[in-house]
């Protein structure tokens, strides 16, 4: 174990883009294994090598540039999935507007009928039917 610790001194090793690789590649496998397409399969082992040599490379601060691009567009993907999800967890709960005015994202209780909404951050009123 020790020898592998020598190796690794100086190299980059592991982040959030080699991981995304990573889960692409193994589902690129399993698609293009169902699907019995060569090319998916082929692409998979790309992304596999890139990983790898990511992993290895001693050019630390561009790999670090690349995760920080990366991470840049992935994370308004994941809070928009986040998001997503907690609205769909209380679907049958509660009704959700945005004001108007400002674009507060406001949750209300269904089965009120027409209600006055009233925005915490702005004080805009308005009709909502719940």
């Amino acid at each position: 174990m020790n020898w592998f610790r020598r190796m690794m001194y100086g190299r980059y090793g592991s982040d959030q883009l080699n991981v995304a690789m990573l889960v692409a590649s193994i589902a690129l496998v399993l698609v293009s294994r169902i699907f019995r397409v060569r090319l998916l399969y082929w692409l998979s082992l790309v992304l596999l090598v890139l990983c790898y040599l990511r992993m290895f490379s001693r050019n630390i601060a561009r790999r670090h540039e690349e995760n920080q691009r990366f991470l840049r567009h992935w994370f308004p993907l994941r809070d928009r999935w986040y998001r997503m999800a907690d609205n769909l967890k209380d679907i049958r709960t509660h009704r959700h507007f945005k004001c108007r005015n400002c674009g507060q994202k406001l949750r209300v209780p269904r089965g009120r009928g027409k209600v006055s909404i009233t925005c915490p951050r702005c004080g805009n009123q308005f009709l909502g039917k719940t």
